[in-house]
């Protein structure tokens, strides 16, 4: 057998068949580099585990093994039901016993690898552990031969054992024992550290080779934590430098520059039925200084949930289409540039989907109806343009040959649209500003896509009103500036929010009765589209939106209509139910939380939260800023049937947090980063995702990551390692 490195596959060293490989490979380990960088979720501290040979009465016992004899029967006397077994450890077996719980003879299985907690009572011989608790485990997390049962005090040292992600086909244990061999195989000596010295001592962090012995079979707890601090700093410094990368190659492109005078934009915002907030002027400010700067401008506004978005995009939106293209841009058609009323610079506006791209259309005529600019809109399903020439106040379908053919022309300054915007075909004439809602993945190469031909990168504007942790912030978009919209628009009351728990139903069913008999109408939100196979045991008790829209009808709101809404209906006949919403034929929308990002009907002021534990406090804020559209007061009921004081504390927050931010903070803190709303498209591990509650550790990979990006150009040559690392974190980014 020839020398193990990190670059080999596990086959070459391991005897592992077919299922095996597929097993692994859906945990993407293939070489034996990603075994050792597949590391434990969490530790199992085995210190206070005993041995069932060694058990006696009236001791509370923590016993790791196997279940067996399962079964249900009454007591001989007093007839009361029992459920009974035994757990064996290899030692020994003991039997365990629950009185009055005859069904937990069903919930566990003859073979179940468990762990039991509870008193050991009984006769001499006779003993059996009462009423324990039990958690199912996928393995053991001891084999039944280590020294846990029979070892001395001083080989007792090492009770800390690590918990890895499994796939069906891969335990844990087998994970761990085969990283063990690894290091058997001295595979630590052919490993170079890709972190810097200086910088592992500058934040007190272990080298390589001692953070995967101390992470995979540490001796304390506190080299554990070492370890993983080490590979969280490491995870996040590769993600800060891939975007420090990306902020660089943008800042080297030529971008358009130009400049907007206040009062010309302030004739243009002072026709709005409202007035700007402080937040919102400040937002516009900092774009329109970013206009005027020598790099394209790059920048994330994070707005709660009503705050006013849109407001910016079209402000900013108007400075760039009143803007003309600098000299010696390309201008095949000059003559018909002339004839434009304003500048043609170009707005692409993107919206993740046709419903939304419809309605900021729709918005943006409200703003622009005064002005002789045009605007486009380009979906999978059809193309519009407004003005008509029939009728100058209202839009009117075109064929998209001949929309393209005015955006190439650069007669239609702005275009709204889907991910249709992307599309080939779909060529400008000098875009200058990209404007992207709810979707952060648009990185430099799709910048340049949409801008095709012109060597010119535009300015790029992501919107979002998913509120996100500083730190995740910090992190993920890392290559972004961050303008915060913090202040909501005068005149908006903060929306009412109740928890509502079993039995109380009754109450809230009334308040909305009374809200549709004045006229508003209500959203009801649930987990499920459809009702699970009643077969399945396991399966959640989740309301379903077909099965609780029949209910609604029958039960609770008979006298009013009922519509339903979910991602698997077609794309028209979403259209067309939003449609019947916003037009009030419709008084409840049962919908599952397709409905969360951006549908605006100002006159639905109530929305049910069924299942609310299910949700993270991100998406429940986002939910519920469905009915914060209009000065009415809006309400909104977090339905749970949660009995866990955890869970209620969470949803608490719902009621006190101020703001979105808030509420993203509390999501981190309650909820575990790896749940966090939106983190499973960060490209981030669960360990992390966990680093991101570290404040520090992120702004120090982050401030050392710009600064080696910035005193190393040549990065492949200077640090081939980290490069590697960077080219890999950079695919896991953009995945999806």
């Amino acid at each position: 057998m020839f020398d193990m490195k990190p670059s080999d596959k596990l086959s070459d060293h391991f005897r592992i068949d077919v299922p095996h490989q597929k097993a692994l490979k859906r945990l993407r380990i293939e070489t034996v580099e990603e075994l050792l960088y597949h590391l434990p979720a969490r530790y199992e501290d085995i210190s206070d585990v005993q041995a069932v040979e060694g058990l006696q009465k009236d001791q509370e016992a923590i016993v790791y093994g196997q279940l067996s004899g399962l079964k249900a029967r009454k007591a001989w006397t007093t007839k009361r039901p029992i459920a009974e077994g035994y757990i064996e450890d290899g030692s020994a077996k003991i039997k365990i016993m629950w009185f009055n719980q005859p069904y937990l003879a069903k919930m566990y299985t003859d073979g179940m690898y468990v762990k039991v907690v509870g008193k050991v009572t009984g006769s001499e011989g006779k003993l059996y552990i009462a009423n324990p608790e039990v958690e199912k485990l996928d393995s053991l997390p001891i084999d039944r031969h280590d020294s846990i049962f029979k070892g001395t005090d001083a080989e007792m040292d090492d009770t800390i054992y690590p918990i890895y992600r499994e796939s069906k086909g891969v335990t844990s244990k087998w994970l761990y024992h085969t990283t063990l061999k690894c290091f058997e195989k001295n595979i630590l000596d052919t490993m170079q550290d890709p972190i810097p010295t200086e910088i592992l001592k500058k934040y007190n962090l272990p080298e390589l080779h001692t953070a995967l012995v101390w992470i995979h079979s540490p001796k304390k707890a506190e080299h554990a934590e070492s370890a993983r601090k080490r590979f969280a700093f490491e995870e996040v410094f590769y993600i800060q430098i891939q975007k420090a990368l990306e902020r660089a190659q943008v800042s080297a492109a030529t971008t358009y520059k130009f400049k907007t005078e206040k009062d010309h934009l302030k004739a243009f915002t002072e026709r709005f039925p409202f007035e700007l907030t402080k937040s919102q002027n400040k937002s516009i400010s900092e774009i329109l200084k970013d206009f005027g700067g020598n790099h394209a401008m790059s920048r994330l506004l994070e707005g709660d949930v009503g705050s006013g978005k849109t407001a910016v995009a079209a402000s900013t939106a108007y400075a760039v289409a009143t803007s003309r293209p600098p000299e010696g841009a390309k201008d095949e058609n000059a003559t018909k540039v002339k004839d434009l009323a304003f500048g043609n610079l170009q707005v692409a506006y993107m919206a993740p989907t046709e419903i939304l791209a419809k309605q900021h259309f729709e918005s943006f005529i409200e703003y622009f109806h005064h002005l002789p600019i045009q605007i486009g809109l380009i979906t999978g399903s059809g193309c519009m343009k407004f003005p008509s020439k029939v009728d100058p106040t209202k839009p009117t379908k075109v064929s998209r040959a001949q929309l393209l053919k005015w955006v190439k022309n650069g007669e239609v300054p702005i275009l709204i649209g889907t991910h249709a915007l992307i599309y080939k075909s779909v060529e400008f004439k000098h875009l200058a500003y990209v404007i992207i809602d709810e979707q952060h993945r648009f990185g430099t190469n799709q910048r340049k896509q949409l801008a095709k031909k012109d060597e010119r990168m535009p300015h790029l504007l992501s919107m979002t009103a998913t509120p996100i942790p500083r730190t995740l912030a910090l992190t993920i978009y890392g290559d972004l500036d961050i303008t915060l919209l913090d202040e909501m628009p005068s005149g908006r009351k903060p929306i009412i929010t109740e928890l509502v728990g079993p039995g109380q139903q009754k109450k809230m069913y009334d308040h909305v009765r009374s809200e549709l008999e004045s006229g508003r109408q209500a959203y009801v939100i649930c987990p499920r589209i459809e009702e699970p196979d009643p077969d399945k045991a396991t399966a959640l008790r989740l309301k379903s939106v077909n099965a609780e829209a029949a209910r609604l009808k029958k039960d609770v709101f008979q006298e009013f209509s009922i519509g339903i809404l979910h991602g698997k209906m077609k794309p028209a006949e979403k259209d067309a139910m939003m449609l019947k919403f916003e037009k009030h034929e419709i008084d409840v929308l049962v919908a599952t939380s397709v409905v969360e990002v951006g549908v605006n009907v100002p006159n639905a002021t109530n929305i049910i939260i069924e299942g609310a534990e299910r949700f993270g406090l991100s998406q429940l804020h986002q939910l519920r800023g469905r009915v914060i559209r209009s000065n009415h007061q809006a309400y909104c009921f977090a339905v749970t049937d949660s009995k866990s004081e955890k869970t209620r504390e969470r949803l608490k927050a719902l009621k006190t947090a101020k703001n979105g931010f808030e509420l993203a903070e509390h999501d981190l803190t309650f909820r575990g980063s790896g749940e966090l709303y939106g983190a499973k498209q960060s490209g981030l591990t669960d360990l992390g995702m966990e680093a991101i509650k570290n404040l520090k550790l992120v702004e120090a990979a982050r401030n050392e990551a710009r600064d080696l990006v910035a005193n190393h150009p040549n990065l492949k040559n200077d640090f081939p390692l980290i490069a590697h690392k960077v080219t890999h974190t950079g695919e896991a980014l953009h995945m999806e």
